[in-house]
């Protein structure tokens, strides 16, 4: 079988799965992370004739995808922020918007928004870090920094400790049910969070790689109440940032009012609503205007 044979098959069995761009790009990272070649070096070797042992892992990959698990899973690892991360069952897999969340937090540190006067270290703050790509991106991105991350899995918390010391960089992780938690231990320049938003009656709206593999705890909120960890975690926020702090959500893109709303009634007095890259309300940063 050559390169060509495999890429004519591997279309044909996974067509009625996804979009042709979204085949044609899960082939060149199978064949990528099988053959250990680049792009430029597969497309000039579409003759060649692949091991049969490559072979093997090129058909159990391309079985697994056909069942709609997801390409991160399958190679372990994903990129963030030009990182790498290691991904699995116990963690998300880490999504475009939410580069975007991040590079938001760093812009406004470059900017000297988030320091206070005569502050040499700003402490931050990631509140269901998962893979830990949020807090590892903004440790490895911002200077004098001291990073915490939370977690309610232990599990996930095993994968961000790994990812972490893979990247060189420090966080300090900790085992936390943030929806149990009565108050902050510290004051932080920035607290962050990505939590669970997706309401159970969007699930009919959800790819079958995503709802068959991703973890439930970090994606679902039930429909009565949506918004329970952005109030929890506004609550706790409010009374534990520091005066020209800010906390920054990753928020559901049906709810940008209504999450607005809450904050405000919190406390917040300065709340901005800002859309991703699709145009889709994704993100928010709340903090209390400085008189």
């Amino acid at each position: 079988m050559s390169i060509d044979d495999f890429r004519a098959d591997f279309k044909k069995q996974l067509a009625a799965l996804y979009e042709p761009e979204e085949v044609e790009n899960l082939c060149f990272l199978t064949l990528e992370h099988v053959l250990k070649m680049n792009r430029v070096e597969i497309s000039l070797s579409r003759k060649q004739n692949i091991h049969p042992s490559q072979r093997k892992e090129l058909e159990e990959i391309t079985a697994r995808l056909s069942k709609s698990e997801p390409m991160q899973y399958i190679t372990g690892s994903s990129s963030f922020y030009g990182l790498d991360f290691q991904v699995n069952p116990a963690t998300l897999i880490p999504r475009p918007e939410t580069e975007e969340l991040v590079a938001w937090i760093i812009d406004d540190v470059a900017q000297g928004l988030l320091k206070e006067e005569a502050q040499d270290m700003l402490r931050l703050l990631d509140i269901g870090t998962g893979s830990g790509c949020i807090a590892i991106t903004l440790a490895k991105n911002i200077n004098k920094a001291t990073v915490e991350a939370v977690d309610i899995s232990q599990n996930a918390l095993a994968t961000a400790y790994q990812n972490a010391k893979a990247n060189g960089v420090k966080v300090d992780f900790y085992n936390q049910n943030i929806l149990e938690t009565q108050a902050l231990d510290e004051v932080y320049n920035v607290i962050v969070s990505n939590p669970p938003y997706v309401r159970e009656q969007e699930k009919a709206m959800m790819r079958e790689n995503v709802l068959s593999n991703e973890p439930d705890s970090a994606l679902f909120v039930s429909d009565q109440d949506p918004l329970i960890f952005y109030r929890k975690i506004g609550e706790l926020a409010r009374k534990s940032l520091a005066p020209s702090g800010a906390l920054y959500f990753e928020i559901n893109e049906y709810l940008g009012r209504e999450t607005v709303a809450l904050l405000k009634n919190i406390g917040f007095t300065d709340v901005v609503l800002r859309k991703d890259m699709f145009g889709k309300d994704r993100m928010i940063k709340a903090c209390m205007a400085l008189t």
